[in-house]
């Protein structure tokens, strides 16, 4: 272990706001991978790594592995996936072996819709409760059972502007969250996955920058940011990162 990741050690008498502050400071220092070592040296049990298998999820599916060979890896199946995203998945699990976590719903697509309609057809108060029962619930429920002391997400500060301030690390309720990628760039993004020879999504060649469900994401247009090609722009966060102190 390095001098600057044992300065960075969970100290737990420490406030946490004053941990965070400090772990984050340190974090900036390291590159991607040192990040994830020192989560895993110094971050609580378990850790638990989410994928959306999103258009380029195999950077950090393929670190992280790297050194956590059996990290589960959880991937919230709404029912509403593109067949391309299941394709992807099935890829990288055998690629990478993946120690694939499947979190779902109490309730199946066909249920939600009997009971609530097209959620996602009604505003943003609409895609709000969609995202918390199809997506948020799973994704708690999953963490919950996994007994995950530290999440770790992909999630970059290029990606809109709702993160542009995103820590490297955050806290919540006696959990961490980490975002090892969070200072990464596209470009970063590409030169990893050619010099890996790692896969993009398969929709990325058609214009998906930002790959979510079938109702709520659309092609990259002339004019658009990437951020509205996702719930017809109404909103950019699903709800599964935010909330979380820094």
């Amino acid at each position: 272990m390095s001098a600057l990741a044992r300065t960075a050690h969970i100290h737990p008498e420490a406030p946490v706001h004053q941990m965070l502050a400090s772990h984050n400071d340190a974090l900036a220092r390291l590159d991607a991978p040192g990040r994830l070592a020192w989560a895993f040296d110094a971050l609580p049990d378990s850790h638990v790594l989410s994928s959306s298998f999103g258009a380029q999820s195999a950077v950090l599916l393929h670190m992280a592995t790297r050194l956590r060979p059996q990290i589960p890896v959880v991937v919230v199946d709404t029912g509403y996936l593109f067949p391309e995203t299941y394709a992807f998945i099935d890829q990288l699990q055998d690629r990478l072996q993946l120690n694939l976590i499947v979190a779902q719903a109490v309730h199946s697509p066909a249920w939600l819709e009997a009971r609530h309609g097209k959620l996602w057809e009604h505003g943003v108060e609409g895609l709000t409760h969609y995202n918390q029962l199809r997506k948020v619930a799973p994704m708690q429920a999953a963490l919950d059972r996994l007994g995950a002391g530290t999440w770790i997400a992909g999630p970059r500060r290029n990606q809109s502007r709702s993160r542009q301030d995103l820590p490297f690390l955050q806290h919540r309720a006696g959990r961490y969250k980490l975002h090892p990628l969070a200072d990464w760039s596209d470009r970063d993004i590409g030169r990893y996955l050619q010099r890996h020879d790692l896969p993009y999504h398969p929709l990325w060649e058609r214009g998906y920058v930002s790959i979510g469900d079938t109702h709520s994401t659309r092609p990259l247009e002339a004019g658009m940011a990437a951020e509205d090609t996702r719930f017809a722009g109404l909103k950019r966060e699903c709800g599964l990162h935010e909330g979380w102190s820094i």
